[in-house]
């Protein structure tokens, strides 16, 4: 092997290595969309928290894991923050209002995508 095969080598198995990531946080951010539709979907403030908080730890990792546009990283952080709020109430039991929390973080989410 030469020099330029080797590079060549590397050099794809980098992209490939990229592409994973790109791809893993764009499934954490799709995981992150489905479940905070599952909260909105919920009856209760209990699952609504429940499907709110496992939609945050997926928007978080794909907060951590892609480099996003300006206004997509701000879309994700207002998801975020929606969330929290879907968590807070839900866990106070008001699930009107924390369904309205999961429907902003939804609308969010959608736009980081």
């Amino acid at each position: 092997m030469n020099i330029k095969t080797i590079t060549l080598y590397t050099s794809v198995l980098i992209m490939v290595l990229c592409s994973f990531s790109a791809f893993a946080a764009e499934s954490h951010l799709n995981q992150a969309i489905q479940h905070a539709e599952a909260a909105v979907k919920s009856a209760d403030g209990k699952t609504i928290a429940e499907h709110a908080e496992e939609a945050k730890t997926h928007a978080k990792s794909a907060q951590t894991e892609k480099t996003l546009a300006k206004t997509a990283g701000s879309h994700l952080d207002a998801g975020i923050k929606s969330l929290d709020e879907a968590i807070k109430q839900g866990k106070l039991g008001a699930a009107d209002l924390a369904k309205k929390a999961a429907e902003e973080a939804v609308t969010h989410l959608k736009q980081a995508a």
